[in-house]
């Protein structure tokens, strides 16, 4: 579905806008609806071609955070295991799973040495967990959220263990080559735009090195298209079932930490960051290494997201992830939400489910019940007053159903029957809701 003229003006005139501002050589959004990259905009010199590949640093995190969940998943690790179940005689083993995908292990940001980041070739793992003392937890586990790179690279070594593969077979094998990822590689491929420092004070520009960061890859180490990071933000609004659950994508987005704990505007989910903007949340990340940075942010209820790249560390006009998120903001406000048709049922349900269709009353209050034949699952919505998000539930027997959304998500609705067999109530955890609104069961 295209952006609208107007809408596309917007974005290509605050792309252009920022670039001049932020004083990087180039810079490029694609804006993501329903799974399809539907607009690009750019600036700068030389303008980059779609192939063209950018480093994208710590969004490569929320790919070893989905690679984590989904040996979860198949039943191989427990997001609370501590640390050294995987990796034995670590001492800074008691920090758990979970702590180290949300930031909130405690442990330093980065490794020791000379630097990772800091456009210094990485160290293998043996190394990397050698270098290990208690020394580095600099907070307690759980007691405040500390944004560790080092978390990272020490999770990238619980799956290299667990599997007998290299992240970056992992990375290839179960998310790259599945989603078509073909221009999304461990070290740059050409064409790729050369990253730079911008000097503060006479604009000339310093191209910086191309590192392998080894044992810390897993933290930030990959590169990326504007169209292969647009399809993994796709991923993130609305993930492949065969490659990481919709339920499990969805527990990464619960927050495990709050990162401004005074104005609850940003946190941290299990490998993906969560921002706040007026009364939307997005999810995603931001990315930098030295001579680029970049942003991801999605919208997963309109199903629509932002990537951003520039080839320039610095970013003099705030930071690279909030102008994808201001971006993503101006899709929403100036775009219809895409609708999805209604269509008619193919036929009634069965007996068992159209008894428990209809109106249904607790304390007062009215309530609907209807079947949703294609999701296969009843919906209860409150009736007046209007607003409230409707309760969905999923057939567990013929008398049970469990619910799988708002304040009665994991809850059961039980069937009340009579002697003769007839429903004579529905209680949802406790709470009884009847056909007679001055009857109380």
């Amino acid at each position: 579905m295209a952006l609208l003229l107007e809408t596309t003006r917007r974005l290509d005139t605050l792309v252009t806008r920022t670039q001049a501002d932020a004083a990087v050589p180039t810079l490029v959004a694609g804006v993501v609806r329903d799974g399809v990259l539907t607009h690009v905009s750019s600036a700068g010199e030389p303008p980059p071609d779609p192939t063209t590949q950018f480093r994208i640093g710590s969004i490569t995190k929320t790919m070893t955070a989905s690679l984590v969940l989904r040996l979860r998943d198949e039943g191989r690790l427990d997001l609370d295991d501590p640390l050294d179940r995987h990796l034995p005689d670590t001492p800074v083993g008691r920090v758990t799973l979970r702590q180290l995908l949300g930031h909130a292990s405690g442990l330093q940001r980065e490794p020791d040495g000379d630097g990772w980041w800091e456009r210094a070739e990485g160290v293998d793992l043996s190394t990397l967990l050698a270098g290990l003392t208690p020394a580095k937890l600099a907070h307690p586990p759980h007691r405040t959220y500390h944004y560790s790179n080092l978390a990272y690279g020490l999770l990238g070594g619980v799956l290299e263990r667990l599997t007998g593969q290299s992240w970056w077979e992992l990375v290839q094998e179960r998310l790259l080559g599945p989603l078509g990822m073909t221009r999304t590689s461990y070290q740059a491929q050409e064409p790729f735009a050369r990253g730079y420092l911008v000097h503060p004070w006479h604009g000339t520009l310093r191209e910086e090195p191309r590192t392998d960061t080894g044992a810390m890859a897993p933290a930030g180490q990959l590169w990326a298209s504007v169209p292969d990071l647009a399809r993994w933000a796709a991923f993130l609004a609305d993930p492949d079932p065969a490659l990481l659950a919709p339920e499990t994508l969805t527990e990464m987005c619960v927050p495990v930490a709050i990162g401004d704990p005074e104005s609850w505007t940003s946190g941290h989910g299990l490998g993906l960051e969560l921002y706040r903007s007026g009364e939307r949340v997005y999810v995603g990340h931001g990315g930098s290494m030295p001579g680029y940075v970049a942003g991801l942010a999605v919208h997963r209820r309109s199903r629509t997201g932002v990537v951003t790249f520039a080839n320039a560390y610095g970013f003099r006009s705030g930071s690279i992830g909030a102008t994808t998120r201001q971006l993503l903001t101006e899709v929403l406000d100036h775009e219809p939400e895409p609708v999805k048709p209604w269509r008619a049922a193919a036929g009634p349900p069965e007996p068992a489910v159209a008894e428990l269709t209809g109106r249904w009353w607790w304390m007062g209050r009215e309530f609907e019940a209807s079947w949703d034949g294609e999701a296969e699952e009843l919906v209860f919505s409150l009736l007046r007053p209007l607003g409230m998000a409707p309760w969905r539930f999923g057939r567990v027997d013929a008398d049970h159903w469990r619910g799988s959304s708002g304040m009665n998500d994991g809850e059961i609705l039980a069937v009340r029957r009579n002697p003769a067999g007839a429903v004579r109530a529905l209680d949802i955890a406790t709470f009884v809701f009847t056909r007679d609104p001055d009857r109380l069961d």
